[in-house]
C-alpha cells in the first residue's frame, strides 16, 4: 500500500505537468523525436508529383500503368529516462530539490511519450545500478516511474556515469530516445557519452542549484558532501573563499561544457529556482529548426 502523502506528491506533479503536456510539449515531442525508419503500407496508382523513385516496377508491368509504393513512418519509440539518484540530488536551496525537479521534467517527457503511444523505461543509478524498470506504455506505468524517481532510496551515494550508460546499452537493443538527468557534479567521461550517443538519441539534462555556483554570504557554515560524507567548515563571509569557490565552479563548468559538446550531445540546462518550461521549449525549437534545415 502506497502511503497517502506519496500519492499526493505524485498527483501534484501529474497535475502541474498535464497542462504543459496537453498544450504544447506532446506536439513538439512528436515533431522532433522520430521513429527508426519507414514501414511499407500499400501500393497505389501513380499521381502527378509522386517521386518516380517510389515506382513499383513489378506491379506497373502487370497493370500496364504506373503504381508507387507508399511508406509510413515507423512511429513507435522507446524513451529511456536515465536518472542520477546519487546523494547530491537531495540538495535544493529553495522549495524544490534537484531530484524533485528531475522527477517533474521526467514527468513532462514521459506523459508526452505515452500521448504519442510510445514506451517509457527508467534506469536509476548511483555508482551502482539502483533500479531498472522495463519500457512500457500507459499512465499507471508513468506514475510508477515518477514515484521511483521521487522516493526510491538508493543503497549507494556516489556516481558512476560510465556504469549506468554501459548498463543502458546492454538492456536496450533498439535505438531509443535517452534522456540523462543529472547535476554532473563529478568528473564526466566523454567515451561512454560518445558511445551511447552513437547508439541512441541521447539528450543530457543538467539540473543545478544556484548555491552550487556561488556561496551565499551567510557566515560560518558546516558543509557536508552528500556523496562522500566529507565535512568542512567554511566562513562564507570571506570574499576570497567565495571568489575561489566561484572560480573552481567556473572552471568545472567549462570542462563539462566541452565534454558534452565534444560528445555531440544536445543539452538542456535547468536550475531549481527557475521555471523549466521555457528551457524545454527552447530545446524543442532548436531540434525542430535543425530537422527542417537538415
Amino acid at each position: 500500500m502506497i502511503p497517502r502523502e506519496i500519492l499526493k506528491k505524485i498527483r501534484q506533479i501529474e497535475i502541474r505537468t498535464r497542462r504543459l503536456v496537453s498544450e504544447r510539449t506532446a506536439g513538439q515531442y512528436h515533431s522532433v523525436f522520430k521513429g527508426q525508419g519507414m514501414n511499407f503500407e500499400e501500393v497505389r496508382e501513380y499521381q502527378p508529383g509522386d517521386d518516380v523513385r517510389a515506382i513499383d516496377w513489378n506491379v506497373t508491368a502487370r497493370m500496364n500503368h504506373p503504381f508507387v509504393k507508399k511508406f509510413v513512418e515507423e512511429r513507435e519509440l522507446t524513451v529511456m529516462l536515465v536518472v542520477d539518484a546519487s546523494g547530491s540530488g537531495r540538495f535544493g536551496s529553495g522549495t524544490q530539490s534537484k531530484r524533485e525537479l528531475a522527477a517533474e521534467v521526467a514527468s513532462v517527457l514521459a506523459f508526452s511519450a505515452i500521448r504519442n503511444n510510445d514506451k517509457v523505461g527508467l534506469v536509476l543509478f548511483t555508482d551502482q545500478i539502483e533500479k531498472f524498470i522495463s519500457p512500457k506504455k500507459g499512465r499507471r506505468h508513468v506514475l510508477r516511474v515518477i514515484r521511483e524517481i521521487l522516493f526510491f532510496e538508493p543503497k549507494h551515494h556516489g556516481t558512476d556515469l560510465g556504469r549506468a550508460l554501459d548498463f543502458l546499452n546492454r538492456v536496450t537493443n533498439h535505438r531509443a530516445v535517452t534522456v540523462l538527468l543529472s547535476d554532473f557534479l563529478f568528473p564526466t567521461p566523454i567515451a561512454p557519452l560518445r558511445q551511447t550517443g552513437r547508439r541512441h538519441d541521447l539528450v543530457a539534462v543538467r539540473i543545478t542549484d544556484r548555491f552550487e555556483h556561488e556561496l551565499p554570504a551567510l557566515g560560518r557554515l558546516v558543509l557536508e558532501d552528500a556523496e562522500t560524507g566529507e565535512v568542512v567548515e567554511v566562513n562564507t563571509r570571506d570574499l576570497q573563499k567565495r571568489a575561489a569557490f566561484a572560480e573552481r565552479r567556473r572552471v568545472a563548468e567549462g570542462e563539462l561544457e566541452r565534454t558534452l559538446r565534444g560528445a555531440g550531445l544536445d543539452t538542456i540546462q535547468l536550475h531549481t529556482s527557475e521555471p523549466y518550461a521555457s528551457e524545454l521549449n527552447r530545446f524543442f525549437e532548436r531540434r525542430e529548426k535543425r530537422r527542417l534545415h537538415g
